[in-house]
């Protein structure tokens, strides 16, 4: 019986595996739509961007070849390291903060009360508001003679928070981190969502209070879902643009000029494109290989959301 047992299980696979394989032949045409849409608004895009990174041109007159003048500019450029300094500085702080406070409010809005969800209508609001409008309010809010603080004359909010470099940047994360949390707890919402409930009736019979199936169970559960929320933060925070412009502008003194605003500043206000290209060039290697990073952190794609299933 032992011996006739593998061909068996051999001879199920191969029942299985055929049927599948002739799918994906007939079924590859459906990828089509995706393919050129990614093509049209993605690479060919780039390649676009990769080729003015070779030229010069001011967004009026002709677009000359200049070899690699702009990146010679780019790469020797001092305010360069500064602003990478500043993006990583935005990305590794706002991930601290935003990570643990999303998951708690995505595991407690899990719950299946009805003031929870009432509550996760009001925590996702942000998500409703732009980022200009978002900046200009807080920019009213925090102002140190007619924001919040004076209005209330709370001493300690009457700080220069978006006038002294420290403040300033720790307001820079506090308001992207205020925008972003709803949309990271709603992604940690659905996945502790699609944790058995037997799991936690079994810890509860073992004894196990909730802050020990919080560690033991919720957080092993959904490490593929912090992977992926942290693969969104860090990546998106490299494009943080217009909150930052319309908040600081870079300001004061460069504290807050991260590389995205940097390549803004260069191409649209300096109109020097070859450059600006360059720096965007740079942005986008750095984001795939932090996301290469994150998805080898992660695992391989083909396993089970769920640990164990």
């Amino acid at each position: 019986m032992t011996a006739l047992a593998p061909p068996a299980v051999s001879s199920a696979q191969t029942s299985r595996s055929a049927p599948a394989a002739g799918g994906h032949g007939r079924v590859w045409w459906m990828v089509l739509p995706a393919l050129i849409m990614f093509a049209g608004f993605g690479i060919i895009p780039l390649l676009g961007v990769l080729g003015l990174s070779f030229t010069t041109w001011d967004t009026l007159g002709v677009i000359k070849p200049s070899g690699f003048d702009s990146w010679h500019q780019v790469l020797t450029d001092p305010g360069l390291p500064h602003a990478l300094w500043v993006t990583f500085e935005i990305m590794a702080l706002s991930w601290l903060f935003q990570t643990p406070v999303s998951i708690l409010i995505g595991v407690f809005l899990a719950g299946n009360q009805r003031y929870r969800e009432f509550l996760a209508v009001l925590y996702f609001i942000p998500l409703l508001l732009s980022a200009a409008a978002i900046a200009i309010t807080y920019k009213a809010l925090l102002d140190p003679n007619f924001g919040l603080g004076a209005g209330l004359g709370l001493g300690i909010l009457q700080q220069n928070w978006l006038g002294e470099s420290g403040l300033a940047l720790a307001t820079v994360v506090f308001v992207v981190s205020w925008q972003f949390i709803p949309f990271h707890s709603l992604i940690y919402q659905g996945a502790v969502r699609q944790i058995p409930v037997s799991m936690y009736e079994a810890a509860q019979l073992d004894g196990a209070g909730r802050v020990r199936q919080f560690f033991s169970i919720t957080l092993p559960q959904i490490k593929y879902t912090i992977i992926l929320s942290s693969t969104l933060m860090v990546v998106g925070s490299l494009t943080f643009f217009d909150l930052i412009f319309v908040l600081t502008e870079g300001g004061p003194s460069d504290a807050t000029r991260s590389l995205a605003l940097d390549m803004y500043k260069t191409g649209f206000q300096a109109n020097l494109m070859g450059p600006a290209c360059a720096i965007a060039t740079i942005l986008v290697v750095i984001g795939l290989l932090l996301a290469l990073l994150l998805r080898r952190l992660g695992g391989r794609g083909d396993e089970s959301q769920l640990e164990g299933a």
